[in-house]
């Protein structure tokens, strides 16, 4: 195992569960000094136990900006930069479009989106030269499934944001890339907005018949695609986004 993040403050955004805590353990396993944020205070504490000793876990919902200005503050008085910044955060829902509500679309877009979006611009100021930035895309931005049309907008406008980003920051020699999951087995799955248990099975099943490689990701799948981009192997990549999806969009 290398130590391509030994030195380096890396921050989490959503790094509390799923594909957040696989990276943020991988980063503290190669060096980093690990910080996660979430909006669950017991699942924050779990994931710090399990990163390990020395980890800064932040209790912040990107939903809630004002709390986005409090976890920055909290890292520059203890770490003073952000090396690596992983924007994780995501809430899914499926619903058709006649079923689609202004709430359910606005619960969405404020963490998906617009969260995400400021959470990254609120992190810049404590970047530099050599910095890294990776959002969580998903193959819904560009897969039309249907039942998918809040969530997918969300993720293709936050496509748009990583290439706009990628390029107004290139002069600042920071790289900005988007990791693409396809159906990954993490607590996203069961926490889709407004779905049972037996929805959700439903929708396992089908992801998987719909999958080439006829299964599942698992976080830690993904979270080596966020390591290589956030790391100097990727040092002439930047605006790409990378799907992880078991062949879901290519073949």
């Amino acid at each position: 195992m290398g130590m391509r993040f030994a030195n380096k403050v890396a921050l989490v955004i959503g790094g509390n569960s799923g594909i957040g805590l696989a990276t943020a353990r991988a980063y503290a396993e190669e060096g980093a000094g690990v910080v996660i944020t979430g909006r669950d205070p017991v699942t924050l504490a779990e994931a710090a136990r399990e990163i390990g000793a020395g980890t800064l876990a932040i209790r912040s919902d990107v939903a809630d900006l004002a709390s986005v200005d409090a976890a920055i503050e909290q890292i520059r008085a203890q770490h003073g930069r952000i090396d690596v910044l992983f924007v994780n955060a995501g809430i899914g829902t499926f619903a058709a479009i006649p079923a689609v509500t202004p709430e359910l679309w606005d619960q969405v877009h404020d963490v998906n989106l617009r969260g995400c979006f400021f959470a990254a611009q609120k992190a810049l100021p404590l970047m530099g030269r050599g910095g890294s930035i990776v959002f969580t895309g998903s193959i819904g931005s560009v897969l039309a499934a249907p039942g998918n049309v809040i969530y997918a907008a969300a993720k293709a406008g936050l496509r748009a944001v990583t290439r706009i980003f990628a390029v107004e920051l290139v002069a600042q020699g920071i790289r900005v890339n988007m990791v693409s999951p396809g159906p990954t087995e993490t607590p996203i799955i069961n926490r889709n907005v407004g779905m049972d248990a037996q929805a959700v099975d439903a929708l396992r099943q089908m992801m998987i018949a719909n999958t080439p490689m006829r299964r599942m990701g698992e976080p830690q799948e993904i979270a080596r695609a966020v390591l290589f981009l956030s790391s100097d192997e990727a040092s002439f990549i930047t605006g790409v986004d990378l799907f992880v999806d078991g062949g879901v969009i290519e073949l």
